[in-house]
């Protein structure tokens, strides 16, 4: 994707088959919050990353291996709505992804100037559209944004439970790279996956 200034409107043509065409990837408005927390973000999986943790002799040891479950565990998306609408007028990165006019998923992300950090804390897409290179088209936009801004290093959160999610950020190029054991008002483990901004 080439590189794009905020507030532009970046329309992609994706032809391959089965993939959303006339994609356009924008700033979100109020008029769009609504349609975000309407979006079923809610996802399926057969594994998770289950975390380890030994205090032995002085030696703190923290490990994650992939487990597979017993069975197909269905997960809602543990985020506020209330989050989104607090979205809007801050200073942030707010996108959307639509086609035909309709919104099929979004991503926020926030700038820490101390650590010239882009943190994304929202990276979703509707059951029915994925599989269809969203969520690729607005990670895409959200680094470019952070070059634009001068970051140097682009941090993506989601949950242990997220499997298909830490599947997709590993294909992307982001490595692990820390975890929070109580980051999600359900109390749920906190992964943080990372990539250097080339500039």
């Amino acid at each position: 994707m080439l590189p794009s200034r905020p507030g532009n409107r970046v329309k992609l043509r994706l032809m391959a088959t089965g993939y959303a065409k006339n994609l356009a990837i924008r700033d979100a408005t109020e008029s769009d919050v609504d349609a975000c927390i309407q979006i079923d973000v809610s996802y399926e999986t057969d594994y998770v990353w289950q975390m380890d943790a030994r205090d032995e002799a002085g030696a703190i040891s923290i490990g994650f291996r992939t487990v597979r479950l017993p069975r197909l565990m269905r997960v809602v998306y543990p985020r506020d709505p209330d989050w989104l609408a607090q979205a809007i007028g801050r200073r942030e990165v707010f996108l959307v992804a639509e086609t035909s006019g309709v919104v099929r998923g979004y991503l926020r992300m926030r700038f820490d100037a101390g650590p010239r950090n882009a943190w994304v804390t929202d990276l979703a897409v509707g059951r029915l559209w994925r599989r269809q290179r969203i969520g690729s088209a607005l990670l895409d936009e959200a680094y470019n944004r952070a070059r634009h801004q001068r970051m140097q290093w682009l941090t993506v959160e989601t949950q242990t439970k997220n499997y298909p999610a830490i599947c997709f950020l590993q294909k992307h190029g982001l490595s692990f790279c820390g975890f929070n054991d109580r980051y999600y008002p359900n109390h749920d483990i906190a992964l943080f996956f990372g990539q250097n901004v080339r500039v």
